[in-house]
């Protein structure tokens, strides 16, 4: 699923392509530069390897904003991204969540306390395949030495938003997303943090892709490292990394 805010692409329009749990950061970060330079932006929403997906088969997009640096290197490694102007820029950390009005309580590495929690429902989940925040997940509950136990127990959702969605509405007992994620989501409540050195680091990537104009897309990009803009990532959960303007 695609969620395309701003007007519609353009010769003229900057179209940044970006992981779908960046949306409310990049909602407001997106409308203080549209303020500050004039110019205009689609930004396009998804899970990072639906969007390099669509990128390799040409869709058209200028930055790249990617949840990991997998499908980041799956671009460069296909010359569609300028390395010049790759930069990781933001943390992240993964995080349990249940619905806000439930009092649900477990034990990180207990599968008996993930049962009981579950009960008849499933942990929602992005897709483990391919979806970094799903990949992220997979890795932190085989850490656990929990994955055995509930890997028939999932409700894998097209990207970390979907998963979200369905503990917010009720549709899932549990569901592991990113600490940003929950935030943004007042339905749900975090009920513990998986450990850090579970899963591999969570660095969300940016690039010019190779075909874009330099400008406005190196503008952008430049803007993200604003402080400005590192307040607003900040306001809303992520780590930003040291990088320089």
């Amino acid at each position: 699923m695609l969620l395309l805010c701003g007007s519609s692409a353009s010769a003229e329009t900057l179209r940044v392509f970006a992981a779908a749990s960046l949306k409310e950061s990049l909602d407001q970060i997106a409308a203080d530069w549209r303020a500050t330079s004039g110019a205009e932006m689609s930004l396009v929403l998804a899970g990072s390897s639906t969007l390099a997906r669509q990128i390799e088969a040409g869709a058209p997009a200028d930055v790249f904003f990617s949840a990991d640096r997998v499908w980041m290197d799956f671009l460069q490694e296909r010359e569609l991204i300028d390395p010049s102007t790759r930069i990781d820029l933001l943390g992240n950390a993964l995080v349990l969540i249940a619905p806000s009005k439930t009092d649900a309580h477990v034990e990180l590495s207990s599968p008996a306390s993930w049962s009981a929690a579950l009960g008849d429902g499933r942990l929602a989940i992005a897709e483990i395949a391919s979806v970094p925040a799903g990949r992220y997940a997979k890795q932190g509950l085989d850490s656990l030495g929990v994955w055995d136990a509930l890997a028939g127990h999932l409700a894998q959702a097209e990207n970390v938003r979907a998963a979200l969605a369905f503990v917010a509405l009720g549709e899932a007992p549990l569901g592991i997303v990113y600490l940003t994620d929950a935030r943004a989501e007042p339905r749900v409540r975090v009920i513990a943090q998986l450990p850090d050195d579970s899963h591999q680091l969570i660095v969300y990537s940016i690039a010019r892709l190779a075909a874009a104009p330099h400008e406005p897309a190196g503008e952008f990009i430049r803007y993200l490292q604003s402080t400005q803009a590192r307040a607003v990532f900040v306001h809303a959960g992520f780590s930003v990394f040291n990088v320089q303007p």
